[in-house]
């Protein structure tokens, strides 16, 4: 990293960034580059404990969450595209309040609005999601559409945030050891999920900016819970023994798809990107 550049993360949901890339964010912002977090959508359909009450009160929760972690990252800016959460599941409902699920916006649309921001911030890079949305989530996928249409019509170069599915399946098997996921969970599908340690253009040493990581996936409170006192993922993260969390999450990954060479430790190294109208 040179002089001040600018690097825009755009996520699908508040807490996406704190898993996937706070590191990486801390990491630019200490180093006196500008960072902006954009968020599709407010999360209003994470799961949760019903204490957090109905998906309005959990938008407006999520929201304050996202800019606590921001905070705490050193990020200068939040954006939400004001989009409506999607929700996990097979089928898309309504939102109550007449916006449009992120999932199915129209992607020029979306990502004209990404674009803007972009160019209003000056970018030299941003990030999106790998062409599965990394473990299938219909918002993430969207994620990678619209980030690859912004790339196309602004030339700024875009990395695929995303971690090796290896290292993310032995995780997976010790977090296990500290929280007893539900039934439901099917480790297998994370077999096929994100990308192959082969596709990795980026890997970013972020273990001086854990800290700041766990600062992140803390302040994502509502995102660790619920109902019955159950602890979500978030939080059997966090109870991980600090000597092998900071193993675990002391890497960053991104994958380039125009990039060829050895694997760079810099998220500013980045191939650029052609404007395609």
């Amino acid at each position: 990293m040179g002089a001040m550049s600018v690097a825009v993360f755009f996520h699908a949901h508040p807490d996406d960034e704190a898993l996937l890339t706070s590191g990486t964010m801390a990491k630019a912002a200490a180093a006196g580059h500008r960072v902006v977090l954009v968020v599709a959508t407010d999360g209003a359909l994470g799961l949760t404990s019903s204490a957090y009450g109905d998906p309005a009160e959990l938008a407006k929760t999520r929201l304050a969450e996202v800019q606590a972690s921001a905070d705490a990252l050193g990020v200068a800016r939040v954006v939400n595209l004001g989009y409506a959460d999607s929700g996990l599941g097979p089928v898309t409902h309504l939102d109550g309040t007449g916006r449009t699920r992120f999932s199915d916006a129209d992607v020029d649309e979306a990502a004209g609005k990404l674009a803007d921001i972009l160019r209003e911030e000056h970018a030299d890079v941003f990030t999106s999601y790998d062409p599965t949305g990394g473990y299938g989530h219909p918002d993430h996928v969207q994620v990678h559409h619209v980030g690859t249409r912004a790339a196309e019509l602004t030339g700024i170069p875009m990395l695929e945030a995303t971690v090796p599915r290896d290292l993310l399946v032995k995780g997976i098997n010790l977090a296990a050891k500290f929280y007893k996921f539900p039934p439901e969970f099917d480790i297998d599908s994370y077999r096929r999920a994100y990308s192959a340690k082969e596709q990795i253009t980026h890997r970013i040493d972020v273990r001086h900016q854990i800290s700041a990581k766990r600062a992140s996936m803390r302040a994502h409170a509502s995102q660790a819970v619920a109902d019955g006192g159950a602890d979500r993922t978030l939080a059997a993260f966090l109870r991980i023994p600090r000597p092998i969390y900071d193993l675990v999450f002391g890497r960053e990954w991104y994958v380039d798809p125009r990039h060829t060479g050895p694997v760079s430790h810099d998220i500013f190294q980045v191939t650029t990107q052609e404007v395609r109208r």
